[in-house]
């Protein structure tokens, strides 16, 4: 494929043809998931499940990539589908338009033979039991921790979920996590920057939410391609 030959130029026919061969799961498709399911389609996986059941807010404006003033109350998964196969017409997607919670869980995993899992969540709960459930068969996992009241892109990386800290987020999924004796064995996206407390303010009637975080444009979007880049790495090797 043409559209495919700079990528296969940088990585060579055979790891091109991994790519391709590759099924990956990213759940949540908000700030950090669209992106990385945008570099995954750019980068050759063939085939992509996406998995959110929010629509289009106008605060999602400022960072997300699915947010725009004509998407308002769509769909995200629907937005960005039609935007995936606008990138690779021939991919193999397949879009769950539901909210990730405890026991659906296992019958999402059960659904595909995944190569590797993006966990793009931010609430808490599901993202225990997915990175969980996800561990538990084996795939592959990266998990993006909180890329909000962020500013600093060179405080950005990619460890082990035993080596992240200074991320409150991070901190509480290591203290959830320990409870199913899982302390190491998946990758995190995460920034030790300081959070200001005065960008944080408490919110009501949100579904597995209590707080919203300031955010900046490209914070979210960086996560994302990071969390991409190791997929793609990993998946190529």
């Amino acid at each position: 494929m043409e559209w495919l030959s700079r990528t296969a130029l940088l990585l060579g026919e055979e790891k091109l043809e991994k790519l391709r061969k590759a099924h990956v799961l990213v759940v949540g498709i908000g700030g950090v998931g669209a992106f990385a399911a945008e570099m995954l389609v750019r980068a050759g996986i063939g085939t992509l499940s996406i998995v959110d059941a929010d629509v289009v807010k106008p605060s999602n404006r400022n960072r997300q990539l699915p947010a725009l003033n004509s998407t308002e109350d769509q769909l995200k998964v629907e937005v960005m589908a039609q935007r995936l196969l606008d990138i690779n017409p021939q991919l193999r997607l397949y879009t769950h338009a539901v909210f990730v919670k405890d026991e659906g869980i296992p019958a999402l995993l059960d659904r595909h033979n995944y190569d590797y899992v993006v966990d793009a969540i931010d609430s808490l709960a599901p993202k225990v039991f997915l990175i969980v459930h996800t561990m538990n068969r084996k795939i592959p996992l990266i998990s993006s921790m909180g890329a909000g009241g962020k500013l600093d892109p060179s405080q950005v990386g990619i460890c082990d979920i035993s080596k992240s800290y200074n991320c409150k987020l991070a901190r509480m999924l290591r203290k959830r996590l320990s409870k199913f004796q899982l302390k190491r064995g998946f990758d995190v996206v995460f920034s030790p920057e300081e959070v200001d407390k005065a960008h944080v303010v408490f919110v009501e009637n949100e579904q597995n939410k209590k707080t919203t975080v300031g955010t900046i444009s490209y914070m979210p979007a960086l996560f994302g391609l990071l969390a991409a880049s190791q997929v793609i790495r990993k998946l190529s090797e």
